[in-house]
């Protein structure tokens, strides 16, 4: 038994989706809603990025600890992507985890992926941007309650806006 109420044909399914698309791309994504994707060929990246953030974000690399401003960042706000200002952390989550790396025991759902990192001889969990795809930092299971999680974050990968 099928029925009515419920079923919608293609053509209302397909328009559905497409103004719903359109009222996500004039409002832009809100905190926990899933990112749209982007991807910008290396030029691009390359100049909008600064030579660290660049470093970072495409090619992995990781800054010296103690390094960022953002470490000793304290005021009420939000820490974005620097590649592509999705917000990923709320300041409310930030803890002094004593490595030298801004580090949070939570972000904004949604706004990270977590993959493998089998790089420099052991395997890690890699954090990236969910919509510039941005190398973050990594995560580790040694952070303070409710999560026990520490996402170490490069500041180089992040900007900072206050609320």
């Amino acid at each position: 038994m099928t029925s009515s109420f419920f079923s919608l044909d293609r053509r209302a399914f397909t328009s559905a989706g497409f103004v719903a698309g359109a009222i996500a791309l004039t409002v832009g994504p809100s905190v926990g809603a899933p990112a749209a994707s982007l991807r910008l060929p290396d030029a691009e990246w390359r100049r909008r990025l600064s030579p660290q953030a660049y470093a970072v974000l495409r090619q992995g690399s990781t800054e010296r600890p103690y390094s960022s401003p953002l470490l000793k960042e304290h005021h009420k706000g939000r820490f974005l992507c620097a590649g592509c200002d999705l917000p990923l952390f709320s300041s409310t989550t930030k803890f002094d985890s004593g490595t030298g790396w801004p580090s949070f025991w939570n972000h904004f759902p949604s706004a990270l992926k977590i993959v493998t990192d089998r790089s420099m001889g052991m395997v890690r969990r890699e954090v990236r941007c969910a919509r510039c795809d941005g190398h973050l930092g990594h995560v580790f299971d040694d952070g303070p309650p409710p999560t026990g999680l520490r996402y170490c974050m490069n500041g180089a990968a992040l900007a900072f806006r206050s609320a």
